[in-house]
C-alpha cells in the first residue's frame, strides 16, 4: 500500500488492467428468493422496491444496449478506459444456467468489457452456477460479491436475509475453492449493532478467503420496510462523524491484502429519508480521509492474530 491508508480499488484496478477501470451496473431481468416467496416476499428490510440495483441500467433494454448506455456515460470523463460489467439488481445468479450463461456471455462480448462482476446471495450458488462461474473464471476477469451485511445471527434474522452465517462461509469457500475472487458487502449502522458487532463482522470476514469488501452506510428509503421503523421512532441512523469513526475502526482492523471497493454508498435522492447528509458524497470521503490522516489510520493495523 506504500504510504496510503488502505488498498483502494483505484490502485487494484490499475494492476489488473492498467488504466482507468468503470463498472457499468446492469440489470439482467432476474428477481430474488427473498422477494418471490421462496424465502419471503417483501425482501430485506433495508432494500428499496427496486432491490440492489436502483442505479442499474434499465432492465427492459438488451445487456448490450445497458453495456453501451454506460459506456457512453465515461466518454466524456475517460480516454479509452477498460470497463467491467457489474450484474447489480436483484440476485444474478437466480435463473436456469442457460439463461445466466447468455446474458453473462453477452456482456462479454461488447467491446472493452474485460471483466464481469456478479452480485448474489450466498444461498443462489448451486453445483451447476457454481461451474459455470468456474468457465467464465477461465476466460476473463471474475468478481462474485455476496451480501453478507453482518456475520451477527440476529441482526441477519432482524434485516430478514433469510441464511445463516454457515451458509455464507460455505459459498465463499466454494468460490475460493475454483479460485474466484469474491467481494463481501457489509452495511454499518444496521438496528441494535454496536462497534463491537461490526468489528466482529471485520474479523469474520478477516477469517475468510475474501479478496474485496464494500462498506455501506445504511440508507433509510422511503419504498423500504425500514422507514416505517424509523418513522416511528424504532431507529436513529449514524451521524456522519459515528460513520466516520467506525469506518475508521473498520480499516484498521482489516486484512491488509483486502481491496476496500466502497467506503460509502449513494442513496437515491428521491427516496432517502436519512440520512442526508450521506448525500455530499465527496464531502463525506474528503471527512473520512482527513480522519485517516489525523489519526495515523492504516489498514490491518489492528487486526487480531
Amino acid at each position: 500500500m506504500d504510504n496510503k491508508p488502505y488498498r483502494s480499488l483505484n490502485e487494484y484496478y490499475r494492476e489488473i488492467f492498467g488504466r482507468k477501470t468503470a463498472k457499468i451496473s446492469l440489470d439482467g431481468g432476474f428477481t430474488c428468493p427473498n422477494r418471490d416467496g421462496t424465502c419471503g416476499e417483501r425482501g430485506c428490510l433495508f432494500c428499496s422496491a427496486g432491490g440492489s440495483g436502483d442505479f442499474a441500467e434499465n432492465a427492459a433494454l438488451s445487456i448490450t444496449e445497458q453495456v453501451e448506455n454506460g459506456k457512453a456515460q465515461t466518454s466524456d470523463k475517460w480516454k479509452d478506459p477498460a470497463y467491467v460489467a457489474y450484474f447489480q439488481a436483484f440476485t444474478n445468479t437466480y435463473a436456469p444456467v442457460e439463461e445466466l450463461r447468455r446474458k453473462y456471455e453477452e456482456a462479454l462480448s461488447c467491446e472493452g468489457v474485460e471483466g464481469i462482476s456478479i452480485a448474489t446471495r450466498s444461498d443462489c450458488l448451486p453445483e451447476d452456477v457454481l461451474e459455470l462461474l468456474s468457465e467464465l473464471n477461465q476466460k476473463t476477469r471474475l468478481w462474485v460479491e455476496l451480501g453478507l451485511q453482518t456475520s451477527d445471527e440476529d441482526s441477519a434474522r432482524f434485516i430478514r436475509r433469510g441464511y445463516p452465517l454457515s451458509v455464507f462461509e460455505k459459498a465463499v469457500h466454494d468460490l475460493a475453492e475454483r479460485d474466484i475472487p469474491v467481494i463481501v458487502h457489509v452495511i454499518l449502522g444496521l438496528p441494535n449493532e454496536t462497534r463491537e458487532t461490526v468489528l466482529n463482522t471485520i474479523d469474520c470476514i478477516n477469517r475468510l478467503p475474501v479478496q474485496g469488501i464494500k462498506l455501506q452506510l445504511l440508507h433509510v428509503l422511503s419504498d423500504s420496510d425500514l422507514a416505517e421503523i424509523y418513522e416511528n421512532g424504532g431507529y436513529t441512523p449514524l451521524t456522519k462523524e459515528e460513520y466516520i469513526s467506525l469506518v475508521g475502526d473498520c480499516i484498521a482492523h482489516l486484512r491488509e491484502d483486502i481491496v476496500i471497493h466502497r467506503l460509502t454508498g449513494d442513496g437515491d435522492k428521491n427516496t432517502l429519508l436519512a440520512p442526508l447528509w450521506s448525500l455530499r458524497k465527496r464531502d463525506v470521503l474528503n471527512s473520512l480521509h482527513k480522519y485517516l490522516k489525523d489519526n495515523n489510520i492504516r489498514q490491518g493495523m489492528s487486526v487480531k492474530n
